[in-house]
């Protein structure tokens, strides 16, 4: 079985998920979740960037078209935030893309729609760190 990459940055992080979630509980817009969130990151020391602009390359040339991630966190994991019911193979598919196109290991996937807690771990197969 193979190490899981960026393990001590992603249980902080999830940490961090799991005190927001106890504390505001289910119900209330993303927007609520992602500023509770920085707050606690920021409290406990987690490095994160807010709303994070991704580049796109294609055929070795800039898009127009830019990916706006929830958090950037340790400048490594790619942190993508969810306020639904469920959680569905789109949203995986969106932190997906947000790793290709940053270039990032990790993207962790985080659901505060739920009664508790849910979270995907997402590995960018294509980063050398995986290989």
């Amino acid at each position: 079985m193979k190490e899981l990459i960026l393990k001590a940055e992603s249980y902080a992080i999830i940490g961090a998920c799991i005190a927001v979630h106890k504390e505001l509980g289910q119900g209330f817009l993303e927007a609520v979740y992602q500023e509770a969130l920085e707050i606690t990151f920021n409290k406990v020391a987690i490095p994160n960037e807010r709303e994070k602009e991704l580049n796109i390359l294609f055929n070795d040339q800039l898009l127009e078209k830019k990916f706006y991630v929830d958090f950037l966190c340790y400048d490594q994991i790619v942190v993508e935030l969810k306020a639904v019911k469920a959680l569905d193979h789109n949203h995986e598919a969106q932190v997906i893309n947000y790793l290709k196109a940053s270039n990032k290991p990790l993207g962790i996937l985080v659901n505060f729609g739920e009664k508790s807690l849910v979270y995907k771990r997402l590995i960018n197969k294509y980063h050398n760190s995986y290989n």
